[in-house]
């Protein structure tokens, strides 16, 4: 049974429709810029999705209710993935969502918290109470009127993809018959302080897999896809979802191995679930976040997987910042984009490679080539590792 993408839904810092997102790739027109959503006294450009929540209710056509930043980019993207997908009428269905995120609804617990830490008989609960990673989730289920199955996962930046993941095996299994998988994901205070208190946060727009990369820079976001087995099929799709793998070398809470060992794991079982060598990948979309670690661990693994032959690849986390949880499930899009438009996507801000490598990435958006397998890398924390591979 094939995999097949239908739809697709994007929110992100350089768009929320797919012309839009490729106007911004093809001029290499980035998303950073410093916070606006809340008060902080750091300056670290981010990628902040170009909506007050004021404004994603009214988009969303929302009067009432509590809705976390996270969960309302989540019901964006994800309706749009429906509407994309021209699944209109899904009553009677077996449709499920299959959502994730790392943050959860922490932007309205830190409002809560705020009340509360000065008076405890102060704080709204309903901020609290929207906290857990699944409030998000069932909040896109409600507003996309899906009722027969959702579920949540986080696995740090994995998730999405591990999200897409699960979808694949419940349609495979026969437990769905559609799956509406991705992830979201909202900037908040904890997770700016957070990533600051590692000292992983670059004050410049980040240069993954250059040698002077400094960073990541924070961003949000969502991306959801629409799966189906080809026997549903009712129109042409995006492109098949051919490949897929998780993996965890375990290694370090926040850190991957020297050698690469779970994203080279991840990727070569996604290969071989795919039936595809190495030298049937035409674009890599790498995690590529731009920190010392991340960037020379999955240099090792790439060049441990494809030798000497490593196909174009390029980091878009440049544009979008790190999303964290949803980085999978957008960049899962970006990749559906790639095949779709026949299009690699720039690497922005690359100057000299890597020490000990000839890793150079894709520095210019190239539409000279027939784009037939894409991959997708996204690590998470404590080893986490997925890949996914989407062919034409």
């Amino acid at each position: 049974m094939r995999i097949t993408v239908t739809g697709i839904g994007l929110a992100t810092a350089i768009g929320n429709e797919p012309d839009e997102v490729l106007y911004a790739m093809k001029n290499k027109i980035h998303g950073l810029a410093p916070v606006s959503l809340f008060e902080t006294k750091h300056r670290f450009p981010v990628g902040e999705v170009k909506y007050t929540n004021a404004q994603l209710y009214e988009k969303l056509g929302l009067t009432k209710g509590t809705f976390s930043r996270t969960a309302l980019l989540g019901m964006l993207a994800a309706s749009n993935a429906l509407e994309d997908a021209k699944l209109n009428n899904i009553d009677g269905l077996k449709i499920g969502v299959i959502s994730s995120t790392s943050t959860g609804g922490m932007d309205l617990t830190e409002n809560f918290y705020r009340e509360f830490m000065y008076d405890n008989m102060r704080g709204r609960l309903r901020h609290a109470a929207s906290h857990d990673c699944a409030d998000s989730t069932l909040h896109i289920a409600g507003y996309c009127g899906i009722r027969h199955f959702s579920t949540t996962i986080s696995t740090a930046c994995s998730s999405a993809a591990n999200a897409i993941i699960a979808g694949a095996r419940l349609l495979k299994n026969g437990f769905l018959d559609y799956a509406l998988v991705g992830g979201t994901d909202a900037l908040c205070r904890f997770t700016l302080n957070g990533f600051n208190a590692l000292m992983i946060l670059d004050k410049n727009p980040c240069r993954p897999f250059d040698a002077g990369r400094a960073g990541l820079n924070l961003g949000e976001g969502a991306g959801f896809l629409l799966l189906q087995p080809e026997r549903n099929l009712q129109r042409t799709p995006y492109c098949f979802l051919s490949g897929y793998a998780n993996a965890n070398d375990a290694f370090h809470q926040t850190a991957t191995s020297e050698k690469g060992d779970g994203a080279f794991l991840s990727m070569r079982k996604a290969l071989e679930k795919s039936e595809l060598q190495p030298q049937h990948i035409d674009y890599v979309n790498i995690h590529g976040t731009g920190t010392k670690n991340n960037d020379a661990s999955e240099g090792a693994a790439l060049i441990r997987i494809f030798g000497e032959k490593i196909p174009p690849f390029s980091s878009t986390k440049p544009f979008t910042g790190h999303t964290l949880a949803a980085a999978g499930g957008i960049e899962a899009v970006f990749s559906v984009l790639a095949i779709h438009k026949g299009m690699v996507f720039p690497n922005l801000n690359y100057e000299n490679p890597m020490e000990n490598t000839a890793l150079i990435p894709q520095t210019q958006l190239s539409e000279k080539y027939e784009i037939r397998h894409v991959m997708s890398n996204s690590f998470g924390f404590g080893g986490n590792s997925s890949t996914l591979i989407f062919s034409k």
